[in-house]
């Protein structure tokens, strides 16, 4: 999201934050078309188009040929032009990226698991963020972890699944050298992802969106704009944690009646009477491919997803009465999870909203960035601080 100018940043650093901006929403732009949108001549656009070229911001390609009129280009990133390292810290493992000014990630190292204590997970993170950083010393520019846990001021205070408490992320950059010194953007995973959808995803474009993923627990976020409502301290969104659940019932984040407890992998095992498993995430996506091609198999399956899904679709007719989205969008395994008992969930969606909702309720749709959700958000928070008009400024004068 592009920021006003200030005086003491020139403006044309603003425009160049703006054209930026569109080459990232919308991929391929041409130089006309971002002309347009600018509201620029040619001449202006094709002036700045080469000075970004200059300072290795911005490439240019040719445009495919449709019919007469004057050829132009394609607007991409710069092959030397900046970029961010994104990370993201899930329940079961990690992975490490690169995303330049389009914002779309590579990965670059993973783990599939997760070791016990948390400061060998975050070395080994380290590792790997010291390698890229050692490759593209001169391009990177900033650090944004995302992490499936309640993130307060940056860092983490509470990754419930495993149990850690108050962990300092910002530990994933000591392997760099002692004179390098980027900025470390912690955000949880599911405002990330809520994130992603709002600006590239299936809510591109919306003024309001409620995103709302299932991995180990629920989480979600309010998107304004573009922009996620954080709170105070960068701890909102921990909607697993509203008590629509059994209030007699504790859950491991120390609250008792979590919604959570009612809507992931330990739901339905639970109500179809096995033990707990040991990733819940991969349990329900499990479960329901199976369910999906066998659905008869056996007599608890189908009952147990009917009953999580009414419970998904209860509480968000009950977040939709509070916020007023014009969309809200699903990640992890609540897609699936829907589809497989469509009618329980949308007969209590439809049940749980106020009657003057009831006749146009927000549409409630799938994400289409899946489990890469946090990933492709973390990369986006990163890419929004490295290209505003000061930090473009720094990259042109460095």
């Amino acid at each position: 999201m592009t920021s006003q100018p200030t005086g003491a940043t020139p403006s044309r650093w603003f425009t160049t934050a703006r054209l930026i901006d569109l080459v990232r929403t919308k991929p391929d732009i041409t130089r006309a078309a971002a002309a347009h949108e600018l509201g620029i001549g040619s001449g202006a656009a094709t002036e700045l188009s080469a000075r970004l070229r200059r300072i290795d911001l911005l490439d240019e390609a040719p445009a495919p040929v449709h019919g007469r009129g004057r050829p132009t280009t394609i607007l991409r990133p710069h092959p030397r032009g900046p970029i961010v390292i994104a990370a993201e810290l899930s329940t079961n493992g990690w992975r490490v990226a690169t995303a330049d000014i389009d914002g779309r990630p590579t990965v670059e190292a993973s783990a599939r698991r997760l070791a016990r204590n948390p400061q060998r997970v975050l070395t080994d993170m380290a590792d790997a963020i010291r390698t890229i950083h050692a490759r593209e010393t001169r391009r990177v520019r900033a650090v944004s972890v995302s992490v499936a846990g309640t993130v307060m001021d940056d860092r983490l205070v509470q990754f419930t699944p495993r149990g850690w408490m108050d962990i300092d992320l910002s530990r994933v950059t000591s392997e760099l050298p002692a004179d390098v010194d980027l900025p470390v953007l912690v955000g949880n995973d599911a405002t990330l992802a809520g994130l992603a959808e709002a600006r590239t995803g299936s809510a591109s474009g919306v003024g309001t969106t409620l995103h709302l993923i299932i991995a180990v627990g629920l989480g979600g976020a309010l998107i304004v704009d573009g922009v996620p409502a954080v709170g105070a301290h960068g701890g909102a969104g921990e909607y697993g944690h509203i008590p629509f659940g059994d209030p007699a019932r504790r859950c491991p984040c120390g609250a008792y009646g979590c919604w959570d407890l009612t809507v992931d992998g330990r739901a339905l095992a639970a109500l179809r009477g096995d033990p707990e498993p040991k990733n819940a995430l991969a349990y329900g996506y499990d479960l329901l491919d199976r369910h999906r091609t066998a659905p008869d198999v056996d007599e608890t399956t189908g009952p147990a997803i009917r009953t999580v899904a009414g419970s998904l679709g209860r509480g968000i007719a009950g977040l939709v009465n509070l916020h007023d989205p014009d969309v809200v969008t699903l990640g992890g395994l609540a897609p699936p999870l829907r589809a497989a008992a469509t009618a329980e969930f949308d007969a209590a969606y439809r049940a749980g909203l106020m009657s003057f909702r009831k006749e146009a309720p927000p549409p409630v749709i799938d994400g289409i960035h899946g489990d890469d959700g946090p990933l492709h958000g973390a990369a986006l928070r990163g890419i929004d601080h490295i290209t505003t008009p000061e930090a473009l400024a720094e990259w042109g004068d460095r």
